[in-house]
C-alpha cells in the first residue's frame, strides 16, 4: 500500500508540475522524505496523510484511490492538523488487564464456538472494539497495544494474558481446522463478569460482533489493512490510537461536525 500511495502522490505532483521541494515545504517535511514516500521506502503518518489530501484538495479516500477523483491544483499553504501520539506503552494498567479478560470472555461466550472464530479473528475483533470505542468516546476500553504485521493488527498482550487465563481455568485452548487450515480456538470456561463492563462498552462490543463475527480471518485481515490507523503505521510498530480521528468511511464510527 505504501508503494501504491507513493506512486499516487508522485503522479499528482508531476501532473501539476510541482517540485519535490515545494511539496515538501507544503507538508512540512524534507525533500528527501518526499522522495522516500514516492518510492515506497517511507510510510506516511496519519498527520501527513491528511496534509497531503488537503494540499491536493482531495479527501483521503480520493488520495488513496486514484480512480475516485481527478487531481487538482496545489494550493499555496496546507492546513496544519493535530500531531499523532507516537509514544504508546506496551504494558497496560492492571485494571485494563482485568478488562481485557472480561471482554475476551464476553466475546468467546458470544461467538467463540463459531467455526470461523479462531485466534486471528479474535485479534481483529479486539482491535475494532478497542479502536471503535476510542474513536467514539475518546477513552480506552481495553487499551491493548496493537502491532502492525502482515496479517493485520495484533494485540501484543494477548498471548501472555491468554496463558494466564488458561492456567486459571477461565478458558481452554483447542486446536482445530477451518477449511483444512490449522486453527487455534479458545473456549470459555466461565461467563464474563458483566459488572466489570459498562453498558456503553457492551453496546459497542455487540456492534462489532454483529458486524464482523461471521467474517473469516482473511476477510478481516484484508479489511483491517485499509483502516487509516493500520495504513499509516510502519511495519512492526505499535498502531497509535489517535489515528482513529483520521479514519474514512466505512471505518469511522463517529459523526464529526464541520
Amino acid at each position: 500500500m505504501s508503494v501504491d500511495l507513493g506512486k499516487r502522490i508522485k503522479q499528482l505532483r508531476e501532473k501539476e508540475g510541482i517540485s519535490q521541494e515545494k511539496l515538501a515545504s507544503s507538508i512540512g517535511i524534507s525533500r528527501p522524505a518526499i522522495s522516500q514516500i514516492e518510492s515506497g521506502d517511507r510510510k506516511i503518518t496519519a498527520e501527513e496523510l491528511v496534509l497531503f489530501a488537503k494540499t491536493f484538495n482531495l479527501n483521503i479516500e480520493s488520495l488513496i484511490d486514484p480512480q475516485s477523483a481527478p487531481s487538482v491544483s496545489l494550493p499555496e499553504n496546507a492546513v496544519p492538523v493535530a500531531k499523532v501520539e507516537k509514544d504508546i506503552r506496551i504494558s497496560i494498567p492492571q485494571k485494563n488487564l482485568e478488562k481485557f479478560r472480561e471482554v475476551l470472555l464476553y466475546i468467546l461466550g458470544r461467538v467463540g464456538s463459531l467455526p470461523n472464530v479462531g485466534e486471528t479473528v479474535l485479534y481483529k475483533l479486539l482491535y475494532f472494539i478497542d479502536f471503535d470505542y476510542y474513536e467514539t468516546y475518546e477513552e480506552q476500553l481495553i487499551g491493548a497495544s496493537y502491532q502492525k504485521n502482515h496479517h493485520g493488527p495484533t494485540p501484543v498482550e494477548f498471548i501472555k494474558i491468554v496463558e494466564r487465563m488458561i492456567e486459571d481455568q477461565e478458558i481452554e485452548k483447542v486446536k482445530s481446522e477451518y477449511f483444512n487450515f490449522p486453527q487455534t480456538k479458545y473456549l470459555p470456561r466461565r461467563a464474563a463478569d458483566l459488572s466489570k463492563l459498562k453498558a456503553n462498552e457492551i453496546n459497542l462490543i455487540e456492534k462489532v460482533l454483529c458486524r464482523f463475527s461471521d467474517w473469516n480471518a482473511t476477510q478481516l485481515s484484508d479489511y483491517s489493512h485499509k483502516d487509516i490507523p493500520w495504513l499509516t503505521t510502519e511495519n512492526g510498530k505499535i498502531i497509535p490510537y489517535e489515528a482513529v480521528f483520521y479514519r474514512t468511511a466505512p471505518y469511522s464510527v463517529r459523526q464529526y461536525g464541520e
